[in-house]
């Protein structure tokens, strides 16, 4: 009967380590699915930046002097038309925030800050 009882137990604790192996399989092939579940949700998502086919450009200001004649349509005509802007309108509306304007009119010798879009950054002097 002693033997019996041990032969019991020895079976008994196999059944155990095999389930126990099992358990730790499954629980390793749950982690490595879950880690390459997250991975691939995590990296699928591009950055627009990334998947832009647009050239990238650069925002510059600059200071010009009203020339007599000159009106801020003008301007808009110069400097906004590169497609930055929906219309001259917006254009004319940044420029009048930028130079504290309160209406369209501009006087001859007066200075004004205009902004501009160029598809190169421009480097400066080191001198």
């Amino acid at each position: 009967m002693d033997f019996q009882v041990s032969e019991r137990r020895i079976i008994n604790n196999k059944i155990r380590r095999r389930r126990q192996l099992r358990r730790n399989i499954c629980m390793y092939l749950m982690t490595m699915l879950l880690a390459i579940s997250l991975s691939l949700v995590f990296f699928s998502f591009r950055a627009k930046a990334q998947s832009s086919d647009e050239a990238l450009v650069y925002k510059y200001y600059k200071s010009i002097v009203v020339r007599n004649g000159d009106t801020l349509w003008d301007y808009a005509g110069m400097y906004g038309g590169d497609g930055q802007y929906s219309s001259s309108r917006d254009y004319i509306k940044e420029v009048m925030q930028l130079n504290s304007l309160h209406d369209h009119k501009i006087v001859a010798g007066q200075y004004l800050i205009l902004p501009y879009y160029s598809p190169a950054p421009l480097m400066e002097d080191a001198t």
